[in-house]
């Protein structure tokens, strides 16, 4: 039986191990229980008071030692609807409180509005970022410059990206500088010619923040975030201008 589960309710492998003994041998003394278990006894009696204190067990006395039983396992769902209760409130908390207040105190601009990410796990993360952000809008729509030359390095770490967003139904206007490029669903794409080649490069222009992606080497992509709504806005505006063009 897997009771990794306990872990959940605050229960280290050692309160598990004694709760899973008390079953086992039904009501018993600290003595038997850290003979049963390999427990000392100063650690069991320490143990099972604070399992006690959660309610998890009881004891009574018996001459003059006490006797530990295992409550009703049916505690445990309810522990664990208790722990639901308190975590939802918490997330109501978090949205409807905390963090608001405390982009409140952010100022306009700081040197922790520039993010800066290296190689395949940074780009996760940027693209990740992409879906968080525009996930939480209104309008789940962003707009992208990407140049032909970086396309098969974008998705490398994260080859599910496509797939993700479209199951979050978030729309991508891109203009693919080069050919090539991939129809996919909740997307539009038009295409700037070019005379000649053009650095790798990809930026996405999702408000408050514009991701810029481009190739240290060959095979090694940096990237750089600016949360800035004031940037990011020109670029939108920079970005529908060109988009109406073509």
């Amino acid at each position: 039986m897997d009771l990794s589960a306990l872990k959940q309710l605050g229960m280290d492998d050692r309160e598990i191990n004694l709760y899973l003994a008390l079953f086992q041998l039904g009501p018993s003394s600290i003595r038997d229980i850290a003979s049963h278990t390999g427990i000392n006894r100063g650690t069991t009696y320490e143990s099972l008071k604070q399992m006690a204190a959660r309610g998890l067990i009881s004891y009574a006395p018996k001459g003059k030692r006490r006797v530990f039983r295992a409550e009703d396992p049916d505690k445990l769902l309810l522990l664990a609807e208790e722990k639901k209760s308190a975590l939802e409130g918490t997330i109501d908390s978090l949205k409807t409180n905390i963090i608001p207040g405390l982009h409140h105190l952010k100022p306009d601009f700081s040197a922790g509005n520039v993010r800066f990410y290296e190689g395949d796990d940074g780009i996760e993360t940027v693209l990740k970022d992409i879906l968080a952000t525009v996930g939480q809008q209104t309008d789940k729509e962003y707009c992208v410059f990407s140049t032909k030359s970086i396309r098969h390095h974008l998705y490398r770490p994260f080859p599910n990206y496509t797939l993700q967003r479209i199951r979050r139904k978030i729309k991508v206007r891109v203009i693919a500088v080069g050919d090539g490029g991939e129809d996919a669903e909740y997307s539009e794409r038009k295409w700037l010619k070019t005379d000649g080649p053009v650095d790798a490069s990809y930026i996405a222009i999702y408000p408050p923040k514009v991701a810029m992606i481009s190739m240290a080497s060959e095979n090694y992509p940096v990237a750089t975030v600016l949360e800035a709504p004031e940037v990011a806005r020109s670029q939108q505006v920079v970005f529908d201008a060109l988009w109406g063009f073509l």
